[in-house]
């Protein structure tokens, strides 16, 4: 068996004679009348009135039988068998087909014919090379179960495997019947800065740069939050975007460093407003997307019929925990009731009482939760952009959607006091000071936009990538991503 670069060589010299015979192997122009799988649906009419058509695609494989050649054509769309004769093709050409290789990407023209066997071919009497392919495809790809390689030669890994492809085709579905519920909600598109002189709008450690024309550092946003409420207070009252938002986090099989957050905010609402929106939203984004609102997750069935259960942060770690955060009003006490419990939690560094109540509600609670539900009753000092609940000011206006044991959608009445939102801004920078990392920062020019007054507003967050992860029964979200990050060999 011939070495890769051997077969690289021999590829070489077949481009070298390519050219020697006046042959572009590289050319810009194309013509296509047809897309494949159009061909495999119309093949009866085509075959009927014997005309010729014109289909583009890569060479997937060929054979020799009996003074015949036999090939696999696939473009975007399908695949399906061509055959070179002498007789159609002329003998020249059909002599040159030895500087074809499985890889190429060719323009081939014909007519609709049945084989023996009765398989649809295209009886091809003109090629054109479109792109040499000067590496041979790989012969063992489909099952690869390393993923590093796969992601590393994600172009290999479309190639080969088609429920990866359908996977992101699933996305763009997903995201336009997205847009469109929202456009028809009468919301307007925005995009606001990715680089940012302050990381703002959510508990996460930023990745930092220099910005070298200003000699200023700055940072790659973790979420566009801030940015969007300043559309409110400006005069926009339903504004969305969906933002590449970066988080200098761990890696796990939910958590990327870099990806798609929607983000929407919405004048003279409040979070109970989203939760009947959210589930109109899944509803109708579901049935445009997938045609049914139920979805296979692993071994488990999930039903996103609405309405969906609610229930407390409180309920739900008392009853998985047997901790009342309620009695436990700092993270001091809380920490030695966690210990004292035998709770073994994954963070580390020192954390506020927010951040703790969240680790003990992920290691706790959040896996058990399989259906949609929407928790809401969150910590106050775990939400610290959010408005608090008149009744219970130690908790906040929130909710969130758990599929699954994970979190897919983040939404709360927004905090519109500035002087409120200043005192818990200045105690989340405190927090930073003496090592919480998440925590977020001082953020001055936010809180004295807020003092032109903004008005009562709900804003939604939900990570693209961790639904689709669950819509197209994938259990690591570096799936849900055509091009992850891989370390560097």
């Amino acid at each position: 068996m011939d070495s890769i670069d051997q077969i690289v060589s021999f590829r070489l010299e077949k481009l070298r004679k390519l050219r020697e015979k006046g042959v572009d192997p590289y050319p810009a122009k194309s013509t296509r009348t047809m897309r494949v799988d159009e061909f495999v649906v119309k093949f009866p009419v085509l075959k009927r009135a014997g005309k010729a058509v014109i289909l583009v695609g890569r060479v997937m494989a060929l054979r020799e039988f009996g003074g015949l050649t036999f090939g696999q054509i696939r473009d975007g769309y399908g695949t399906t068998q061509i055959l070179f004769k002498k007789d159609a093709l002329g003998e020249r050409t059909y002599k040159d087909l030895s500087l074809l290789d499985v890889g190429d990407i060719v323009q081939v023209r014909g007519i609709a014919m049945l084989t023996k066997k009765g398989e649809k071919t295209l009886l091809v009497d003109k090629l054109t090379m479109l792109a040499k392919s000067l590496r041979p495809l790989p012969e063992k790809w489909h099952g690869l179960t390393e993923q590093e390689t796969r992601f590393r030669q994600r172009y290999l890994d479309l190639l080969f495997n088609s429920e990866i492809k359908e996977r992101f085709v699933i996305r763009h579905n997903l995201v336009q019947a997205i847009r469109e519920f929202l456009l028809k909600k009468d919301f307007i598109e925005v995009d606001t800065p990715a680089l940012q002189p302050l990381p703002g709008g959510a508990l996460a450690a930023p990745f930092k740069t220099h910005y070298n024309a200003t000699n200023a550092d700055v940072y790659l946003r973790i979420a566009p939050e801030l940015y969007l409420k300043r559309l409110i207070i400006g005069g926009f009252e339903r504004v969305f975007e969906f933002a590449r938002v970066f988080r200098n986090e761990g890696v796990s099989t939910q958590h990327l460093q870099d990806f798609t957050m929607l983000e929407f905010y919405q004048a003279y609402a409040t979070y109970e407003d989203l939760m009947k929106m959210t589930e109109e939203m899944f509803t109708d984004v579901l049935k445009k997307t997938l045609g049914t609102t139920k979805v296979k997750y692993g071994n488990k069935l999930l039903d996103f019929k609405t309405p969906w259960p609610r229930t407390t942060f409180r309920e739900l770690i008392k009853q998985h925990a047997s901790i009342d955060i309620d009695k436990f009003p700092t993270a001091e006490k809380l920490q030695a009731e966690i210990k004292r419990k035998k709770i073994k939690l994954n963070y580390s560094g020192k954390v506020g009482r927010g951040k703790l109540i969240d680790e003990l509600y992920k290691g706790t609670v959040r896996p058990k939760l399989i259906n949609p539900v929407f928790l809401t009753d969150h910590p106050l000092d775990l939400s610290p952009l959010a408005k608090q609940k008149a009744d219970e000011p130690d908790k906040v206006q929130r909710f969130q959607l758990v599929v699954c044991g994970m979190e897919i959608v983040n939404a709360f009445s927004e905090l519109n006091d500035p002087i409120d939102q200043k005192e818990r801004f200045k105690a989340q920078a405190k927090m930073k000071k003496e090592g919480d990392a998440e925590a977020h920062s001082m953020d001055e020019d936010f809180v004295k936009a807020l003092e032109y007054g903004m008005p009562p507003t709900a804003g939604w967050g939900m990570g693209v990538e961790r639904l689709l992860a669950i819509l197209t029964n994938t259990d690591s979200i570096r799936e849900a991503v055509l091009f992850p990050f891989v370390k560097d060999k």
